[in-house]
């Protein structure tokens, strides 16, 4: 009996890894013909004081601050490091579209400070 509920056990638990959602690590490729916007990044939560449970990417586009989907807060760099997006504001180029006042991104890059 216990080899039993452990096996249905195993299973249910192998079953269920299987079934997470994995789209937001496809690529994001530049699209030369869609509109690439220049915008502020950084955590939505902890510097936009965004309504939201954890630390999840958002931008500002013409005044307004939209969450993004296509991309994880994580995807670049620790988003906890000093200059990482939970405490800092960042530049970047982004391309996509907004629904449901979040910004569906298939493009997204970092615009890199100047050195010294």
């Amino acid at each position: 009996m216990k080899k039993l509920l452990l096996g249905l056990l195993a299973l249910i638990v192998i079953n269920t890894s299987n079934a997470q959602d994995t789209t937001t690590n496809k690529k994001l490729v530049f699209n030369p013909k869609s509109t690439t916007y220049e915008v502020e990044a950084t955590c939505g939560t902890c510097m936009y004081k965004m309504e939201g449970k954890g630390c999840h990417l958002a931008i500002k586009l013409n005044g307004k601050n939209y969450f993004v989907d296509g991309t994880n807060i994580d995807d670049h760099g620790d988003a906890h490091d000093a200059e990482g997006f939970c405490n800092a504001i960042k530049k970047a180029k982004l391309q996509g579209t907004i629904v449901k006042d979040r910004f569906k991104v298939t493009y997204f890059e970092l615009i890199k400070k100047p050195t010294k």
